[in-house]
């Protein structure tokens, strides 16, 4: 009988994440910034598509420092308490700002009505110096996180979330120069429906990825049935079973998985070939492999 696993939880200073950790920090303080500029702004102006991007700019503030936090705690070692360390807090962190995405975007759009029932006259000039101001400080953060991004999913995400912004910036740049040319009301609210609608696919998605991660679904791109053949087509492998594949965090997968193989073959061959196997093609860097005597056939494991 074998036993054998491969490490895989990025941790400590030299992980990727961590060596980005000052560009994020950068991007959070000139986020945050922004997002205190828009949100007096707004209410001073009365612009919906101000506080809409401005809810939305709120999320990707939170984004960033929970991108941050996770870095952080991912340098604490496991303990006894939590054996995995806290990197569920990410997941977490994630399905709140999904929550108050929904929100946010809900309560645009329920605004937007009543806009368009009652225009509000809203100075474009100003609305487009504080969109410039907003697009000039996404440019700026996406600029230092772009390099960490192809390191770290965890910047990556981060990133994202800039680049979106960017757009949004955008849409409340092009609001004000229509109402600075033709005083026409509606594209207030127009833009501000826009950003809201951008947002409830983006908060749908947020939220579904992370309960899948809290309910320990199998990774998007690996195939369980697929890594159960390839183990039960190994050399002295007759059986698979309590084969278990989830996310701790994105992008640290986990596997778990008895291997039944016949009397005589070299467990610690099998227990090796498994671990490669799993860490080779399907990219499952973490892998707790339990090689056994024969207990279940694949044949019977495919009825």
């Amino acid at each position: 009988m074998g036993h054998g696993h491969d490490h895989g939880l990025p941790s400590g200073p030299g992980s990727a994440g961590a060596r980005h950790r000052k560009p994020l920090a950068i991007a959070l303080g000139l986020t945050a910034a922004y997002l205190v500029v828009e949100v007096v702004v707004g209410l001073a102006l009365g612009s919906l598509a101000l506080l809409s991007d401005a809810g939305h700019m709120l999320t990707d503030t939170a984004g960033l420092a929970v991108a941050l936090l996770a870095i952080t705690f991912a340098q604490a070692p496991a303990d006894d308490t939590r054996t995995y360390g806290r990197y569920r807090l990410e997941a977490f962190a994630a399905l709140f700002n999904a929550v108050l995405l929904f929100g946010v975007a809900g309560y645009v759009l329920y605004e937007a009505v009543g806009r368009f029932r009652d225009p509000v006259d809203v100075p474009g000039l100003g609305l487009m110096l504080v969109a410039a101001t907003g697009l000039l400080v996404n440019v700026l953060s996406f600029l230092v996180l772009r390099a960490g991004a192809k390191e770290s999913i965890n910047v990556r995400g981060a990133a994202l979330e800039v680049f979106a912004d960017m757009i949004g910036s955008g849409g409340v740049l092009l609001a004000g120069l229509v109402m600075l040319l033709t005083d026409w009301p509606y594209a207030d609210p127009i833009v501000g429906v826009g950003i809201g609608l951008f947002v409830l696919p983006r908060a749908w998605r947020l939220g579904r990825d992370a309960l899948h991660i809290l309910m320990e679904g199998a990774p998007k791109g690996v195939d369980v049935a697929a890594v159960r053949a390839r183990l039960c087509g190994l050399p002295g492998v007759v059986g698979v079973h309590d084969l278990h594949v989830w996310t701790l965090t994105s992008g640290t997968d986990m596997v778990t998985a008895h291997v039944d193989v016949d009397r005589g073959v070299d467990t610690t061959v099998v227990l090796e070939a498994s671990v490669a196997l799993l860490r080779d093609e399907f990219g499952l860097d973490h892998a707790t492999v339990q090689v056994e005597e024969h207990h279940f056939d694949c044949e019977e494991l495919a009825v």
